[in-house]
C-alpha cells in the first residue's frame, strides 16, 4: 500500500461555520488552526496547502479564563526607534473586536510561506450574520 501524497489541483475545500460565543480563546483558535491547515483531513499532506475555510460568527464574544482581559499585552512595533507600541487584551477589543482571535489563530500556524494564505481563509464576523449563505458552510462543534 502507498501513502498518497495530495497535489495542489487535488484539493477539494469545505466550508465550517464556528460560533464563538462562551468558548474559551485558546481552544478555539487551536481548533480553528486545525482546520485552516488541513490536519483534520485523511489527506494531509505537509507541504500543500489543503484546509479549508473557517466562518467564525460572534468573534468578540469569546472566553478568557484568569486576568487575562486585563494583564494580557499585545506588543506592535512601527520599525521606527523607539516605536513600541503595546495594548491590553480590553483595549484591542473595544478598538477592533476580531482582532484578539485573528492574532490567537495567526500564533498557532506554522511560521511559514503558507500561513497569510490559510488565514485569507479565516473570516471572521463581531454579529451573528454572514455573507457566506452560498456556499452552505457545515455547523463545527468546538
Amino acid at each position: 500500500m502507498r501513502t498518497k501524497v495530495l497535489k495542489k489541483e487535488e484539493v477539494c475545500r469545505k466550508w465550517w461555520l464556528v460560533d464563538a460565543q462562551g468558548k474559551v480563546l485558546g481552544r478555539l483558535a487551536t481548533r480553528i488552526a486545525t482546520i485552516l491547515m488541513g490536519k483534520h483531513r485523511p489527506d494531509y499532506t505537509p507541504h500543500v496547502d489543503n484546509g479549508d475555510f473557517v466562518i467564525v460568527v460572534n468573534a468578540d464574544k469569546f472566553h478568557t479564563t484568569g486576568k487575562k482581559r486585563k494583564e494580557k499585552t499585545y506588543y506592535h512595533h512601527s520599525g521606527y526607534p523607539g516605536g513600541l507600541k503595546e495594548r491590553t487584551m480590553e483595549e484591542l477589543l473595544a478598538k477592533n473586536p476580531t482582532r484578539v482571535l485573528y492574532l490567537a489563530v495567526r500564533g498557532m500556524l506554522p511560521k511559514n510561506r503558507l500561513r497569510d494564505r490559510r488565514m485569507k481563509r479565516l473570516k471572521l464576523y463581531s454579529g451573528e450574520d454572514h455573507p457566506h449563505q452560498a456556499q452552505k458552510p457545515e455547523i463545527l462543534e468546538v
